[in-house]
């Protein structure tokens, strides 16, 4: 496996949440970012169980333009 790195959070300082990468070889786009809290889990699984070893996570507006570079990098082939 070997990941393209597209970017991470420029306000996250020290830190490396959230991040951004492509899987080269699946096309997939990986995305830390911060668990969300108990509310929005609650609300979210009223549309769309959560299942084990799954969650949801919270990316901050301003990594769009990281998410539009993963989409473009997983779509070039």
């Amino acid at each position: 496996m070997a990941l393209y790195f597209v970017g991470k959070d420029p306000k996250s300082g020290d830190h490396g949440s959230p991040a951004v990468w492509v899987d080269e070889e699946t096309k997939d786009l990986l995305i830390q970012g911060w668990t969300a809290d108990g509310p929005t889990l609650s609300e979210s699984a009223e549309d769309v169980p959560l299942p084990e070893g799954e969650s949801v996570i919270r990316v901050p507006k301003r990594m769009i333009p990281f998410l539009r570079e993963g989409f473009r990098v997983a779509e070039s082939d």
